[in-house]
């Protein structure tokens, strides 16, 4: 068997991926696909029975990554693994973990239809909640399994409906321990996810391929001022404690902190604002922003997250405002495997398609 013997069926994948970008909360071309919504299920459902029809092995952890399982010749040995997710945040596109999970599935069909036995069993995983759309937590399902997410943290993560984790897994059909998640650090030999670049570099150097080499190392700061409410017309400017004016402050100093270091890779965003009680004609008494700081040096990414926490302390004081912060997570960047990248390398040289060695900054479960 070589590569350019196997077959990819690109109309099936392409009909795939159509079908699956229906199961969403809004109508196309866009995709809304928050995890444990009526959406994720039926989009579960529909996978579930695909993995089934190719002849993988399914399996359905304690909160609800699949495991589709082609079982290799030595079982006991560790698996090879590949997949992404299905959850999709709002009006997303309809390649976002998607590509990663029914692409993999479609390389399996190849495989097998070019009569391939593998050694190893190949693993085909679908992770629960990659956005933190929900619970302001990314990569929830593939950080329980690499453990380095508790069982007991996991269960208190809150919805902004003040649903926990527990109660919307229960709720959707999921039981068991969270703490049987984790798998042996052995588990997997090697990983690969396929995964849309999120980005430009590609399409404007019209390269098919990416090769990642290096993930940036990702952190999110949540934080709320409060401050006091009144009405829009009766409270004087000088007596007023506007927490969103606090919160539209601290926004303006995120943007200053990434750039300040003078790098591209450095990135900061404010992407979540909730503000009480959004009302044209009343002061907003509390304001809860979510913040995002990414780059590919963890040191870094570290300094300007302490200027933003600095900032927002700063802020709060001269404007009167009570200050709630936490770090919710700040991981550290990852390198790809050598032997891994080499062997796509090799792959694309051998079929003669043009690559980019690249360094991502969108945040993936691998």
């Amino acid at each position: 068997m070589t590569l350019t013997s196997l077959k990819i069926d690109r109309h099936r994948l392409s009909q795939e991926l159509d079908k699956l970008a229906t199961f969403s909360d809004v109508p196309a071309p866009a995709v809304t696909r928050v995890v444990f919504s009526e959406a994720d299920k039926a989009a579960r459902v529909y996978l579930i029975e695909l993995f089934r029809q190719s002849g993988l092995h399914v399996r359905i952890d304690a909160v609800g990554n699949i495991f589709a399982r082609w079982v290799g010749s030595q079982p006991e040995l560790p698996v090879v693994g590949t997949g992404s997710h299905c959850d999709a945040i709002p009006h997303s596109g309809r390649f976002d973990g998607t590509v990663g999970v029914l692409g993999g599935l479609e390389s399996i069909r190849a495989l097998k239809s070019a009569g391939f036995q593998p050694q190893r069993s190949i693993e085909l995983v679908m992770f629960t909640s990659e956005e933190p759309t929900r619970y302001g937590i990314g990569c929830l399902g593939s950080r329980l399994i690499a453990g380095v997410l508790s069982a007991a943290r996991a269960e208190s993560c809150v919805d902004q409906d003040g649903l926990t984790l527990e109660e919307t897994r229960t709720a959707f059909g999921l039981s068991g321990s969270l703490k049987d998640v984790k798998l042996h650090s052995n588990h997997y030999s090697h990983w690969i996810e396929l995964h849309i670049e999120q980005g430009p570099v590609l399409e404007q150097k019209q390269i098919p391929i990416g090769i990642v080499h290096a993930i940036a190392a990702p952190a999110s700061l949540r934080c709320s001022f409060t401050g006091e409410g009144g009405h829009a017309g009766s409270v004087l400017m000088a007596g007023r404690k506007d927490a969103f004016l606090g919160a539209a402050a601290l926004a303006l100093m995120v943007e200053r902190h990434a750039l300040e270091l003078g790098t591209n890779d450095t990135v900061a965003t404010t992407g979540y604002v909730k503000v009480h009680p959004c009302a044209v004609n009343s002061i907003p008494s509390k304001v809860e922003l979510e913040i995002d700081v990414r780059d590919i040096e963890a040191a870094r990414r570290n300094i300007v997250l302490e200027a933003i926490q600095a900032s927002a302390q700063s802020i709060a004081i001269d404007r009167g405002l009570q200050l709630k912060l936490e770090v919710v997570n700040a991981d550290p960047p990852a390198q790809s495997s050598e032997t891994i990248t080499a062997a796509i390398r090799n792959a694309c040289q051998e079929l003669q398609l043009p690559y980019l060695d690249m360094i991502i900054r969108a945040y993936h479960d691998s």
